[in-house]
């Protein structure tokens, strides 16, 4: 098997807060650490009631202050949401308290609506900069150079590890031109899976950062003593998912009996479409569907997201999952 990592959204479950979330979020992360994951990565998404990661780099600092070798970041931030100087501090912040174990993946989308954009202050059109606005954090996080007058304190010559995220072809061209790592965002988004990363490994150029292309898929696992079990849990992610096409986003639910009476035949062909790349069983089932999707994709690492809603549910999906690795 491949190195398996964790991506946590920091779920906001029914009749729970914030802070539980929050809480929840460092929990699994010592866990994982134990378990031998080599990442624990948190997103950025605003004006979200059931996600609690929105402050990414302050819950990046609050994980990694309460773990001592598991590598820690952001999957990811949102740049065009924020000024390339920003970010360089705050990462080389992070790097300096914690060094050798900070991550700063970067996507394109604003990872909210329109409406919550301009509350942040941010043109709608901030995005056309994207690879601009990555050469200028490359630079605030490289050497300092002759005549340079503006420089990221603490950032400067940090190099904190840079990787590109995507769902689509123009991640994967970026992250091959500049010679990053690559994530997909298979785990929601897996229709141009296969060939974003045909063109990443096809366009790949070496950099001092990376000599090889070294690309991480986004996958769905819930893992549980039984099949049966694990497509009970399953159903908090499907309805999560079914009111994101609604447009009703709301804190995560428990799990229901019967999921096909939650969602119309439309809304479950959707939804079962953009959850195509998840792994839902007991260990001997997940990891038959694991090896087959390693072997077709050729991925370096995987990222795991599991939405469940009972947090000891979650812990035994991942302490499962590991045991499999």
């Amino acid at each position: 098997m491949v190195p398996f990592s964790i991506l946590d959204l920091a779920f906001v479950a029914q009749g729970s807060t914030p802070a539980d979330a929050l809480h929840r979020s460092l929990d699994l992360a010592q866990r994982a650490e134990r378990w031998g994951y080599r990442r624990f990565w948190l997103a950025e998404h605003h004006n979200m009631v059931g996600i609690a990661s929105a402050a990414t780099s302050v819950v990046i600092g609050y994980v990694a202050g309460g773990t001592r070798t598991i590598r820690v970041g952001a999957g990811g931030i949102m740049l065009p949401n924020h000024s390339p100087i920003v970010i360089a501090e705050q990462f080389g912040t992070l790097e300096s308290l914690y060094p050798g174990r900070i991550d700063l993946g970067l996507g394109r989308a604003p990872g909210t609506d329109q409406r919550t954009l301009r509350a942040l202050r941010r043109d709608p059109t901030s995005a056309d900069s994207f690879p601009d606005d990555v050469r200028e954090l490359q630079a605030f996080l490289g050497p300092l150079q002759p005549g340079q007058t503006v420089q990221a304190v603490p950032g400067t010559g940090l190099n904190v590890p840079i990787w590109i995220l995507g769902s689509s072809l123009f991640g994967a061209q970026l992250a091959a031109e500049f010679g990053l790592p690559y994530a997909f965002a298979s785990h929601f988004a897996p229709d141009a899976l296969m060939l974003a990363l045909q063109v990443y490994r096809g366009e790949f150029r070496p950099s001092a950062q990376l000599q090889k292309p070294h690309a991480m898929v986004g996958v769905n696992v819930i893992a549980a003593d039984t099949d049966a079990e694990a497509r009970r849990l399953f159903t908090s992610a499907q309805q999560a998912f079914t009111n994101a096409v609604r447009g009703t986003r709301r804190q995560l639910a428990p799990p229901i009996d019967n999921i096909e009476s939650y969602w119309s035949p439309m809304e479950k062909a959707h939804v079962s479409s953009m959850l195509a790349c998840s792994f839902v069983g007991s260990p001997q089932t997940v990891r038959g569907g694991l090896e087959k999707f390693i072997q077709q994709t050729g991925a370096d690492e995987l990222m795991v997201a599991s939405a469940i809603y009972d947090h000891s549910a979650r812990l035994r999906s991942y302490e499962l999952l590991a045991a499999i690795a």
